[in-house]
Parts: C-alpha cells; sequence; structure tokens
C-alpha cells in the first residue's frame, strides 16, 4: 500500500481509540432529547396522580360493593384493557415460564389488591397507601436472600428511618384493635408486593419476557383467584350506584391502562434510578387526596412517619449512577 493509500484509509477508519466515544451512546438506549425527557417527567406525574387518587376512589367505592367482589372486577376489566391494548398494538401476546407468572398474578394482583381493600375497610387512604409503599424495606432483606444483593451503605440509614417511621405510624403504644388490623392488613400488602417483586426477577432473569405482556397475563391470573374467593366469600349485594361504575371505569382505564402506559413511556425515555422515583409520589397523592376529599387529617406523629418513610424511600431509591 503506497503512503498515500495509507493515509486515505486512516482517514477514513478512524482508530479503535477514537471510535469508542462515538459508539457509546449506541451501547445503552437511544438518545433522548430534552423534550422527550419533559415529556417523560410529565408522564410520570400524571401516573403518580392516576394511582394516588385511586386510593381515595377504593377507599369510597367500598359503600357500594364488597372488597373482595371489586378486587376481582377492577383486576379482570384492567387485564382485559391490558390485553385489548396488546391486540390493537398488534403485540404478540406469547409468554413462557407460565407457572411463575401465574405466582406472580397471585402476590401482585390477587393478594396485594385484596388485602389493601380490606385493609381500606377500617383504614384512611392516606395512611393505608403509605404502610403499602414500605415494599422497597421488605424487597432489600429478600434480595439479599435471594439473589445475594447485599445491603450497602446508606441503605441501612434508609431501613432504620423506615422502621421509626413505621413506629410512629402504626403507634403501637395506642393498641387500638381497628387501626391495628388495618395496618397489619395494609404492611402484609407490601409484604406481598414485595415477593412479587422477587417473583418478576427470577422471571426476567431467566425469561426474556417484555414487560406489557407479562402485566396483563399476571393481572388476568391475579384476578381469576380473586373471583375465586369473591365466589366463596359472601359478601353484601352490590349496590349498582353511578358511584360504582365510575370506580369500576376508573380502575381499568386510568389506574391501569394509561398509568402503566405512561410509566412505560417514561421507562423509555428515563433512567429506571429516575423512573422509580416517581412511585414516591403515589402515597403523596393518595395522603393529600384522602385529607382534601374524606377529611382524613393526619396527627403529628403519623406526619412525622411519613416524612421518615419519605427520606427512606428517597434514600433506597437512589442510584449511584443514574442514566
Amino acid at each position: 500500500m503506497s503512503s498515500s493509500q495509507h493515509v486515505r484509509s486512516s482517514a477514513v477508519k478512524p482508530s479503535a481509540q477514537q471510535s469508542a466515544p462515538e459508539q457509546t451512546p449506541h451501547a445503552g438506549p437511544p438518545a433522548t432529547t430534552e423534550r422527550q425527557r419533559r415529556i417523560a417527567l410529565l408522564a410520570l406525574a400524571g401516573m403518580a396522580v392516576g394511582w394516588g387518587y385511586n386510593w381515595v376512589v377504593m377507599k369510597s367505592v367500598l359503600a357500594y360493593v364488597g372488597p373482595f367482589d371489586f378486587s376481582a372486577l377492577r383486576t379482570l376489566f384492567g387485564a382485559l384493557v391490558l390485553l385489548a391494548v396488546l391486540l390493537v398494538l398488534r403485540r404478540p401476546l406469547r409468554i413462557r415460564a407460565w407457572w411463575r407468572v401465574v405466582l406472580l398474578g397471585i402476590l401482585q394482583t390477587g393478594a396485594f389488591s385484596a388485602l389493601i381493600q380490606l385493609a381500606l375497610l377500617q383504614g384512611g387512604a392516606g395512611k393505608t397507601s403509605i404502610l403499602v409503599y414500605t415494599m422497597p424495606f421488605w424487597v432489600v432483606p429478600m434480595a439479599w436472600l435471594a439473589f445475594g444483593e447485599r445491603v450497602r451503605g446508606l441503605q441501612w440509614v434508609a431501613l432504620a428511618l423506615a422502621g421509626a417511621g413505621l413506629m410512629l405510624i402504626l403507634e403501637p403504644w395506642s393498641m387500638q384493635e381497628g387501626n391495628l388490623l388495618s395496618e397489619f392488613l395494609a404492611i402484609s400488602a407490601g409484604l406481598c408486593w414485595a415477593l412479587a417483586t422477587i417473583v418478576a426477577k427470577w422471571i426476567r432473569r431467566d425469561t426474556p419476557i417484555d414487560a406489557l405482556p407479562l402485566t396483563a397475563w399476571q393481572m388476568l391470573f391475579g384476578a381469576l383467584s380473586l373471583c375465586l374467593a369473591a365466589w366463596l366469600v359472601p359478601e353484601r349485594p352490590i349496590d349498582p350506584a353511578p358511584y360504582f361504575f365510575g370506580a369500576l371505569v376508573y380502575n381499568a382505564v386510568v389506574a391501569t391502562a394509561i398509568a402503566w402506559f405512561l410509566w412505560l413511556f417514561a421507562l423509555q425515555h428515563l433512567s429506571a434510578g429516575l423512573a422509580s422515583m416517581s412511585s414516591l409520589g403515589v402515597p403523596v397523592v393518595g395522603v393529600l387526596a384522602g385529607w382534601l376529599q374524606l377529611g382524613e387529617q393526619p396527627g403529628m406523629l403519623e406526619l412525622g412517619g411519613m416524612v421518615l418513610i419519605a427520606v427512606a424511600l428517597l434514600i433506597i431509591t437512589r442510584r449511584p449512577n443514574p442514566g
């Protein structure tokens, strides 16, 4: 090769050292524009409002329907809406690891939804939402046992703050039987959610499954388990009031189809760490909505406990290298 050819070849074919920076963006998700980032943040805000206000809806609708009946109906309609979305988008419905997906549905949709509705029978919407969203704290020791994910650094501080916050919210010294039962059910719902998170990670570790069909199928399996529970447990007849049907539509369309779409859209354009922070807005909206609409004004100790848990959530969901 002549020297001139060598020069031209070098100009056309950059060295590995020069090309590495140009290829770096392609190693991860596609580049996100600032406009897309702002829209994604708005999507997260909309998702938090949709899910957060649903705590008031789920509390209020119990005046017209039993907890098992409503849990079965809302999750069944939600699953059908998600399956319809998959068909409209022409996304594949086929999944693998069926028995694991069934287990996920029983935990994440079946037991989780039933325990929430039972907790709301005697507990406030805002307080219940805070206790349910202690799920990340239960995931930490479970992930350590299941996958060897160790607790490090500030995570210990977060767990200590969460424990102190729980004590302030639960107020075990007051010994109010009705409240204790509701709080126990809400925390149990958070534990079921945590177990479901471990199962979901187990599924994704061994089997590549898209989030949307996985969500639809696990919700369908969970809804079927709730239908069985509603059939076995006698409850009051359903009062076909307009609010009952409105609550069903809200849960199936807003709190399931739209909220999940907003969540998936945000995950496409934001880091997982930043997107996961959006869950903190849900109980905040739940507390505010319960305060404004249902008159559930939290006491000073409850407010203090909620602040401690919010700070702990901020710490435990923090990522050292977001992006």
